[in-house]
């Protein structure tokens, strides 16, 4: 695939439309901004021309890079442009993209959505979001080439493109498990709201075993908002997080306490030294 090395306003840059990895200000991020800051911007942005426009440019890999150099005041940056169609750049977006050290589940799952859809319109096959369908060994290496992943793999993935944004947040975050997501998926969306309701609530996300009932009884046009909150006000001992101390740690400071006292004077430890670091920080800025 040819391309041309060029270095191009910032202000004639476009983001792909649609493109479905976040641009967080997280860890990552600021160890970019610091590499970009001492050394510039090593990798060239990968962009396309955009159809009917004089020297406007849409990105296809770099929109973190683009972010950090719009931070950093700079107005130009390097970028390879290749001169191909929507569909080739979304597939080359995906793929320069997905080999990403930290990939959120929702980024990959409309990855693989959108690469689908562009191999669709390309001719390729487009039975993979259909289980009954043992899809040809190819399609299945082109769809998840560059993470590893299985055919049925990637099928899960794109289902995850059906959950409401609230708990495809829950499935980011790390508090609902990527196989119990799946299987609600199949909910429709105002099953989804009432489940919602739930996990806020109830302050928990529900199990496999739970999410394959969810799932179940929708199919059977039985999943009720009492059903859903029955379902979920039902004990479950992995649900809330715990944080757990051995108790022979804390005898020493408090050898006669109950629990509940043991568990507010961790608290009020807790809140003292948080003062202190607050107090400690406030000196060294002085």
């Amino acid at each position: 695939m040819k391309n041309t090395k060029k270095t191009i306003a910032i202000s004639n840059l476009h983001p792909f439309e649609g493109h479905p990895y976040k641009v967080i200000d997280n860890e990552e991020m600021e160890a970019l901004t610091e590499s970009i800051l001492q050394n510039g911007i090593v990798s060239p942005l990968i962009v396309r021309p955009l159809e009917n426009t004089d020297g406007e440019y849409e990105v296809i890999s770099g929109h973190r890079r683009l972010y950090v150099a719009q931070k950093a005041g700079l107005t130009e940056v390097p970028a390879l442009i290749y001169s191909i169609d929507r569909d080739a750049a979304a597939i080359l977006l995906v793929d320069s993209n997905l080999h990403r050290e930290h990939i959120l589940p929702s980024e990959k799952a409309f990855a693989y959505k959108m690469k689908l859809e562009a191999m669709k319109h390309q001719g390729w096959r487009s039975d993979l979001t259909s289980p009954q369908v043992v899809a040809k060994s190819r399609t299945t290496e082109m769809i998840g080439a560059d993470s590893g992943d299985s055919h049925e793999q990637v099928r899960r993935y794109i289902r995850l493109t059906n959950l409401i944004p609230e708990i495809l947040q829950y499935v980011d975050d790390g508090r609902i498990s990527f196989t119990p997501a799946v299987e609600l998926s199949f909910l429709n969306e105002q099953e989804q709201y009432d489940l919602l309701e739930q996990i806020e609530l109830n302050d928990c996300t529900p199990s496999l075993s739970q999410a394959c009932r969810f799932k179940k009884m929708s199919q059977e046009k039985g999943l009720t908002p009492e059903y859903i909150a029955e379902v979920m006000s039902e004990e479950k001992a992995n649900q809330r997080e715990m944080f757990k101390l051995p108790m022979e740690r804390i005898r020493q400071f408090i050898p006669n306490a109950n629990a509940k006292q043991t568990e507010d004077f961790v608290l009020k430890a807790c809140e003292h030294y948080r003062k202190f670091l607050i107090r400690q920080r406030n000196r060294d800025e002085r």
